[in-house]
């Protein structure tokens, strides 16, 4: 037996609303361009400190061997690259053609005593992330578009899409992890936060 007339209107009405609030964050929305903030795999196991751009380690090199396999099916209209070798190395497995550029490459920072100290100004790294991020939607419009880059700029940059305060967003950017920016005109819409399933069954690096 079928609804009746009012079951069915009502259904139709839930589903038009719940379609108006994934068009709302650009799911589904002509010309939106879908950005993967990708942060570089492992390269502190076993760091030679003597190295100022040091490669991925063997426990790098393998988290960026699973993200290619996952991104293989996945179609994408351009792949930039910090400059960094990590970052290189890292994007490398998902595609042979690689843009670079060097405002994706990580904060400036400097490390003493097992401590890390951020010297970058978080809203002036979210914004050298977001001015390539502007670049790239107005080139790729409706596209989908890879950024392989570093896990305090992508944090920044996060926080800055969510309207939080630099700081207060309480997640890290795991290696080779896959953020989702959706974005049409200057609208920035967040899909997903650092989604490592590709990982899955791989020890945490040491």
């Amino acid at each position: 037996m079928h609804g009746s007339p009012v079951d069915t209107t009502r259904r139709h009405v839930t589903s038009e609303a719940m379609r108006s609030i994934e068009r709302a964050f650009l799911i589904g929305v002509e010309g939106a361009t879908e950005l993967l903030l990708i942060r570089h795999g492992d390269c502190y196991e076993d760091l030679d400190t003597t190295l100022d751009d040091p490669p991925l380690s063997p426990t790098g090199r393998e988290q960026a061997r699973r993200l290619g396999q996952r991104m293989r099916d996945v179609e994408l209209d351009a792949i930039y690259s910090s400059p960094l070798r990590r970052a290189v190395e890292t994007a490398e497995q998902i595609s042979g053609d690689i843009r670079i550029d060097p405002r994706l490459v990580e904060v400036e920072a400097e490390s003493s005593d097992g401590h890390v100290q951020v010297k970058e100004d978080p809203r002036q790294a979210a914004a050298r992330l977001r001015s390539v991020v502007d670049e790239v939607v107005e080139r790729h419009p409706g596209g989908r578009v890879a950024l392989v880059c570093h896990g305090v700029l992508i944090l920044n940059y996060l926080a800055e899409v969510l309207r939080l305060e630099p700081g207060t967003l309480r997640v890290i950017p795991y290696y080779t992890s896959v953020s989702v920016i959706r974005a049409r005109g200057d609208r920035r819409m967040a899909g997903g936060l650092c989604d490592i399933a590709h990982l899955e069954g791989l020890p945490w690096p040491r």
